[in-house]
């Protein structure tokens, strides 16, 4: 597979210090015509980054199409878990891109690489996309944080931006590059966004681990040999 024209032969991971968070279009109304991910799954993933860029102090834009129409307000997981991230409306556009505003804010960062996630995902994630590709940036599309009215038009999209040079990634992966390493003060933070929004199975595995070290510091908690010894004199 080549590497994608706008990432000039680097690796195509993502760089927390160059990457702006964008999520464009996560409104009520619009998630009422999702059908290619379970609702609470999508609404967790969204909640997820924007808690990921708070941690992380990645830039974050939202923005929301006719809000007070029928795609509905957005859903204030995001601005509640991330108060940094900025608002910024626009004026009719479906494609989020064509919102000078919307582009102003991005190029005052001058960061290069986007993370993009939206609903739907053929029109509100894709149109910004293609848009943001030919102005020079690099895009990861964050499919799993965004949401589309049949898997087929997803299964489409897809091909369409990565045809363009986009790089598809999910909500775990993008929470893992960020944090980069488990060396770091935030780790466990991170760690709860991944138990609480993508893996909850994962708090299983935290806890056995900590039980074992608990076992080791502390010893063990049933004392076997005891039981074996009253059942030997029984």
């Amino acid at each position: 597979m080549s590497t994608p024209a706008n990432f000039n032969g680097k690796t195509p991971m993502i760089d927390p210090d160059d990457t702006v968070l964008l999520l464009i279009d996560h409104q009520s109304g619009l998630f009422q015509l999702v059908k290619d991910i379970e609702l609470p799954t999508l609404r967790s993933h969204v909640t997820a980054l924007a808690k990921v860029a708070h941690l992380a102090k990645i830039p974050t834009f939202t923005t929301a199409s006719v809000p007070d129409g029928p795609n509905g307000p957005l859903i204030p997981e995001i601005h509640r878990h991330n108060p940094d991230a900025v608002y910024i409306p626009r004026t009719g556009q479906i494609n989020a891109w064509d919102n000078p505003a919307w582009v102003a804010a991005i190029e005052k960062t001058k960061r290069k690489t986007l993370l993009i996630a939206g609903t739907l995902t053929s029109v509100c994630m894709a149109f910004p996309t293609l848009s943001a590709l030919a102005a020079g940036y690099k895009v990861f599309t964050i499919i799993d944080a965004s949401g589309n009215w049949s898997k087929m038009a997803t299964d489409l999209t897809l091909a369409r931006v990565v045809q363009a040079g986009a790089v598809p990634i999910d909500t775990y992966a993008t929470l893992a590059e960020i944090m980069s390493t488990w060396n770091r003060p935030d780790a466990m933070e991170f760690a709860a966004i991944m138990t609480d929004h993508i893996v909850p199975a994962y708090q299983a595995l935290m806890e056995s681990y900590a039980k074992a070290q608990s076992v080791q510091q502390n010893g063990r908690e049933t004392k076997l040999e005891l039981l074996e010894a009253a059942t030997a004199k029984g």
